[in-house]
C-alpha cells in the first residue's frame, strides 16, 4: 500500500495565520531574495543546461561543475534518485528489489519513493543500495549518530544521500563528516526554508567525488527544464556570501528564540525532545494519578482533533504520527510574540490543564468511566460505621485542547 502523504503548510483552510509545520525560517524571507524574484524573466525558458548556474553552485561548494545536478524540488530529487537506483540495480541483473534503509523516524518521501520503485526495505544498512540519511534530521532536529560509521563502511554498489535541508538553520555544533567521507556520498541541497520561501520548489544534488553510472542515470532521468526562472533566481540568491551572512545572523537570533519557546513549553507541562535545529518535537507530559484514590483514565489522544482545534484559531503544527512518532507534534522556532500567542492558544484549548488533549469522544468515555467508579464506590459504602464516600470526591472532568504540530 502507498504510504501517505503528509505534509505540512496550507491546507484546505488555506495558508493558516501562523504556520508553525513547515520548518521555514522565522527570520524570512530573505529581502534579496524576494527582490530577484521578483525582477525574475518568466517570459522566456531558463537555459536548458543551467550553464551558469551550475557553474556558480559548483564553485559555491568547490566542487567541479560535473558534479552539480539540478532539480525541480528536494522530493523530486528523492524520487529521481530513488528510481535511478532501482534501475541500475534491474540493469545489473539482480534479480531481487534492491534494498533500501531509511532512518527509523524520517521524512515520508523515502519511503513513498521506495514503494513507488519496488525497493524492498531493509534494517540492515550494510545491505542496502540506497541508504538515507537526514542530518539535522526530519522530524526530531538531531544528528545522525550513525552516520560516520554508514560513510565509512560504503562498499562499491552502495549509494548514500546525505539530505542537508536543515544544515543551514543548525543552531548548535555541526556535521561529523570530515572531506574525505563528504565526497564519497550525494548531498541534496534545498534552500527555500533557509531563505524563508517555501513556496519556491528548487534544490540541487552534489555528486560523490570521481563520477559514476548513477550520476549520469540522474541526468538521464531528469526532465527537460526541472527550474522555471524562478527557482533559478531563488539558488543564484542562495549561493552568495551575503545570503550567508544574513543566515548566519538568523541562526543567532533563532537560537535565542528557541531557547525562550521551549522555556515556556516545559513551564506548561510540555517534554521537549532535544534537537539542534530551528524545530523541534515536543509532546505533553502524562499524569499517571490525579490522586491516592483515582487514577486517570488515558484511554488515547485524539490528536486530530487537538490539532483541530488549534488550527481553527489560527496555528498550524505538525503531527508527528505519520513519522512514527504518535502523540507528539513538531514545532517550528518562531518570534516571542508568536510564541506568547501559541502558549494563549493552547491553554485555552486546554492543553495546559490536561497531561492529553481529548476530543468530544474521548470525553465522552471519561465522563463514563466516572460514572461507573462513582458507582462502585457507592456499592463498596457506607461501613458499619458510616464512613465517608470514596471516589467521587476526587473527580475532575477534563477537556480537550488542540494543537497541530508544524513541518
Amino acid at each position: 500500500m502507498m504510504p501517505m502523504l503528509i505534509h505540512g503548510g496550507p491546507d484546505m483552510l488555506g495558508v493558516p495565520l501562523h504556520d508553525l509545520s513547515t520548518n521555514s525560517n522565522a527570520c524570512g524571507p530573505y529581502a534579496p531574495a524576494e527582490q530577484a524574484l521578483r525582477e525574475a524573466d518568466a517570459r522566456h525558458y531558463p537555459d536548458p543546461t543551467y550553464t551558469e548556474l551550475t557553474i556558480q553552485l559548483a564553485a559555491w561548494h568547490g566542487v567541479a561543475p560535473a558534479r552539480i545536478v539540478i532539480g525541480a524540488s528536494g522530493s523530486e530529487l528523492i524520487q529521481r534518485m530513488t528510481t535511478a537506483v532501482a534501475v541500475q540495480a534491474m540493469a545489473s541483473g539482480a534479480g531481487v528489489p534492491a534494498p533500501v534503509w531509511l532512518p527509523k523516524h524520517a521524512y515520508g518521501d523515502y519511503a513513498r519513493a521506495a514503494h513507488a520503485a519496488c525497493l524492498s526495505r531493509t534494517s540492515v544498512a550494510q545491505v542496502a543500495n540506497l541508504i538515507w540519511s537526514c542530518d539535522p534530521s526530519s522530524p526530531l532536529g538531531q544528528g545522525d549518530d550513525g552516520l560516520v560509521d554508514r560513510v565509512a563502511n560504503l562498499k562499491p554498489g552502495q549509494t548514500l544521500v546525505l539530505d542537508q535541508a536543515y544544515e543551514p538553520l543548525r543552531l548548535e555544533g555541526e556535521l561529523t563528516l570530515d572531506s574525505a567521507a563528504i565526497d564519497r556520498i550525494w548531498r541534496f541541497v534545498t534552500p527555500n526554508k533557509s531563505l524563508g520561501l517555501t513556496g519556491v520548489r528548487a534544490a540541487y544534488a552534489i555528486a560523490p567525488c570521481g563520477g559514476s553510472d548513477l550520476l549520469e542515470r540522474m541526468h538521464a532521468l531528469a526532465p527537460s527544464w526541472p527550474l522555471g526562472a524562478h527557482g533559478v533566481a531563488l539558488l543564484q540568491t542562495w549561493a552568495t556570501v551575503d545570503a550567508h551572512r544574513w543566515l548566519r545572523e538568523c541562526r543567532a537570533i533563532l537560537r535565542a528564540w528557541k531557547a525562550r519557546q521551549t522555556s515556556l513549553l516545559r513551564d506548561a507541562g510540555w517534554k521537549v525532545e532535544p534537537g539542534t535545529a530551528n524545530f523541534f518535537v515536543a509532546t505533553r507530559e502524562k499524569v499517571a494519578a490525579e490522586s491516592a484514590r483515582e487514577r486517570t483514565f488515558e484511554s488515547g489522544v485524539d490528536m486530530k482533533s487537538c490539532l483541530d482545534t488549534i488550527r481553527r484559531q489560527g496555528f498550524k503544527l505538525r503531527d508527528c504520527a505519520s513519522f512514527g512518532l504518535p502523540n507528539h507534534v513538531r514545532m517550528a522556532v518562531v518570534a516571542p510574540e508568536v510564541q506568547d500567542a501559541l502558549m494563549r492558544a493552547l491553554k485555552s484549548g486546554g492543553w495546559h490543564e490536561s497531561p492529553l488533549c481529548h476530543g468530544a469522544g474521548h470525553q465522552q468515555r471519561r465522563r463514563q468511566e466516572l460514572d461507573h467508579h462513582r458507582a462502585v464506590s457507592l456499592l463498596r459504602q457506607p461501613g458499619p460505621e458510616g464512613g465517608p464516600l470514596q471516589g467521587a470526591e476526587h473527580e475532575q472532568q477534563r477537556t480537550g485542547g488542540d494543537g497541530r504540530p508544524s513541518i
